[in-house]
């Protein structure tokens, strides 16, 4: 009987925790994996199951569980803090080089995040970055948690959490005026 319900909820549940981990990682290949690794923890955990929550509940509880343990396990990999240098868009008193100065994204024609094409000039630069900072903004920013819980989460300071996040926004910020407002 547990098989049984276990084969109907792989066939029921599938496209939507596949869709769950796609938006918590923006990985065909990571998604994919955390949803067959949801329905392997439920296999051997199948006798626990009690039926107080639906099994849809259970199964997005587990895959949430899933998704922390991948930006764990990638967060934790070693960051070269070159690969994005401050003088890039600094001078040496600390103010913005003319050429590297914030410019202007208003288009009151547009929403940016609206519009297709700039989601995918989006998506692009997220990927560019490392992994660490890529981690940092999608919990920051698609998930909404907090600064303190990230920090818990990925096990960093705050201190390194800030540089990452100040070191994200300036690559992802240059990413998207030279892929797009240059366009």
């Amino acid at each position: 009987m547990e098989n049984e319900n276990l084969k109907k909820w792989v066939n029921e549940f599938t496209n939507e925790l596949y869709k769950w981990a796609y938006y918590k990682t923006s990985s065909t290949e990571a998604s994919e994996d955390l949803v067959q690794e949801t329905f392997l923890a439920a296999a051997e955990k199948l006798n626990t199951f009690k039926g107080d929550s639906s099994p849809k509940t259970w199964l997005f509880s587990i895959l949430n569980h899933k998704i922390i343990d991948y930006y764990r396990k990638n967060v934790n990999k070693p960051v070269a803090i070159e690969s994005i240098s401050i003088s890039t868009y600094f001078d040496e008193d600390g103010g913005w080089q003319q050429e590297k100065r914030p410019k202007d994204w208003q288009d009151k024609e547009n929403q940016l995040l609206d519009n297709d094409d700039f989601q995918q000039i989006l998506q692009k630069c997220l990927d560019a970055l490392p992994e660490k900072w890529n981690t940092c903004v999608k919990l920051k920013y698609f998930t909404e948690k907090s600064g303190e819980d990230i920090c818990q989460e990925l096990g960093i300071t705050s201190t390194n959490f800030w540089q990452i996040g100040h070191r994200a926004k300036l690559q992802l910020r240059n990413c998207i005026e030279n892929n797009w407002f240059k366009n």
